[in-house]
């Protein structure tokens, strides 16, 4: 079985995920790594929804700790950038970077992120961007209506769903209609 380690932006968007996962036969490791989230009690509360996901699949989670600032720093200049501006790439990569490099710590085949699922996320963009790192497996969780599932399912669980991306400009900044691919 091939293992895999999914960074979860949060569990509504997490489990269509790892049951895709499951049916194809991967072994998902969950990986929490959202420094982007803002305030922390937003972190706090998606890494609540994302503990019970775990339990519920019986998975490994791994926790990544809260640096806001090193985030902050990674996106600095791009403060007033619009949702799905500038500053978005960045903070994809971000992420992506601690995935990767987690995924090799972990001795993991593979490595994906939830982030793909949603239609307020390019999904050609994080797959271009993950294309940079070694055992990036290319998901695009949107497809046969991930997006759907996934709200099915965190309906079913009573998982927490937000209603902005996470970051603080984000919530000032309500996004623009989401994007299709």
């Amino acid at each position: 079985m091939k293992t895999i380690l999914l960074h979860c932006c949060c569990a509504p968007c997490a489990v269509g995920c790892v049951e895709t996962l499951l049916e194809q036969g991967y072994a998902p490791t969950l990986f929490f790594a959202n420094s982007n989230l803002a305030p922390a009690p937003e972190f706090d509360r998606r890494l609540d929804s994302v503990r019970q996901l775990a339990a519920i699949y019986r998975l490994r989670l791994v926790e990544a700790a809260y640096d806001h600032a090193a985030w902050r720093a990674a996106v600095a200049g791009l403060e007033s950038e619009p949702e799905r501006g500038a500053r978005c790439p960045r903070c994809f990569d971000f992420s992506l970077a601690l995935a990767a490099a987690r995924c090799r710590e972990l001795g993991l085949d593979v490595f994906a992120t939830s982030l793909t699922v949603s239609p307020h996320k390019n999904s050609r963009l994080l797959l271009e961007l993950g294309s940079r790192y070694e055992r990036f497996a290319p998901f695009d969780f949107k497809k046969r209506d991930g997006f759907r599932r996934g709200r099915e399912l965190a309906r079913r669980y009573g998982f927490y769903v937000q209603n902005y991306c996470g970051c603080e400009f984000s919530f000032r900044n309500p996004p623009p209609p989401p994007v299709q691919g």
